[in-house]
């Protein structure tokens, strides 16, 4: 498995749209089919200038599905965020190889 991972900072006072936006864009995304699931998280840094910064994180299933999605999709869905954001949402991407995942089910207390 392989977890695209992007990463997006903004000034604070963009939070609530660019949230509004980025569920509508990770719908899209999955829409490709190449991803298994989506996680929206928030860095939680004291950035000293205030801004928010965010993780998106999709699964993919194989290093063939994400490659797959750069080319035939993700010009476009950049282009999107460009044309909505411009400079004003800094976004950088990582691309990271599921070694193990583990999850502790029961009754934690």
């Amino acid at each position: 498995m392989v977890i695209y991972n992007v990463t997006s900072n903004m000034a604070q006072s963009l939070e609530k749209e660019w949230l509004e936006w980025t569920r509508e864009h990770i719908a899209q995304v999955l829409g490709t089919g190449l991803f298994m699931d989506a996680r929206l998280t928030r860095v939680m840094v004291e950035e000293q200038d205030g801004s928010s910064t965010f993780s998106i994180q999709y699964k993919a299933s194989s290093r063939e599905a994400l490659e797959l999605y750069y080319e035939k999709h993700a010009p476009a869905l950049r282009q999107e965020a460009v044309k909505k954001f411009g400079d004003r949402v800094l976004s950088f991407r990582t691309e990271l190889d599921m070694i193990d995942e583990y999850r502790v089910t029961g009754n934690m207390n």
